[in-house]
């Protein structure tokens, strides 16, 4: 008996990207892309008539855009799970995206491991952050600290707290992979740092935010910083 593949509509008004990425996706073994379209509009259509498990979505596209898409296929459907495709790292972009639905936010200048990561984190109910799009979003929660909002009214997000390592509820290997996350390397660059395998990281990621009562390694690293359990340099 075959195995269920994960379902997956890709839409990308850029052909020869979406034919590399669909190529990507097709060599993995349970993955089958079930549909593709040009825009948001198509992505509307195509989710009410393949039910897909997850959505790869780029952002900018004609007609509808990829974040007004999302909007409205999860007023729809509000369990779907959908993955943004951008070429843009800036923070607002990627808040935006996340406070509108969006299961994953990918940058275009994925290799295909990230691309095959994201979409099986994401359809195992999961969130996926592109590393760089991490670091960006870590580096503004610093300025923030140090300087406060920037548009210089509201709270400050973060209290100076002495840097402590969170012993108490993590291993030493634990604390190593969280200030390694905070630092925005992927699961290869810790593996290769600390001379273990990825699928031992992605291990300890997972133990990490099941024991931070966290849902996606972006909240653990925000949660890690407030308490001041990783250096912020």
């Amino acid at each position: 008996m075959n195995a269920v593949k994960t379902s997956i509509v890709l839409i990308d008004d850029h052909k020869l990207f979406r034919e590399g990425v669909k190529r990507i996706l097709d060599m993995e073994e349970g993955f089958e892309v079930v549909a593709e379209g040009d825009d948001g509009q198509d992505a509307v259509e195509l989710i009410e008539n393949y039910d897909p498990d997850v959505v790869l979505m780029d952002i900018n596209m004609p007609n509808i855009n990829g974040v007004e898409a999302t909007r409205r296929l999860i007023e729809k459907y509000p369990d779907i799970k959908v993955i943004i495709l951008s070429i843009h790292d800036d923070e607002a972009y990627v808040t935006h995206a996340v406070q509108t639905g969006a299961s994953g936010y990918l940058l275009k200048e994925m290799d295909a491991n990230a691309l095959i990561d994201a979409v099986k984190v994401v359809a195992d109910g999961g969130a996926y952050l592109h590393p760089k799009v991490t670091v960006n979003l870590i580096s503004e929660f610093r300025r923030i600290k140090t300087q406060g909002p920037s548009n210089g009214g509201g709270e400050v997000g973060f209290k100076e707290v002495e840097y402590r390592k969170p012993l108490h509820i993590l291993t030493r290997r634990e604390c190593e992979v969280l200030q390694m996350l905070a630092d925005g390397k992927s699961n290869r660059s810790i593996g290769e740092a600390l001379y273990i395998s990825e699928k031992t990281v992605k291990n300890h990621v997972s133990n990490i935010l099941q024991k931070m009562n966290v849902n996606d390694r972006t909240q653990a690293v925000v949660e890690a910083i407030k308490n001041g359990w990783v250096k912020v340099n």
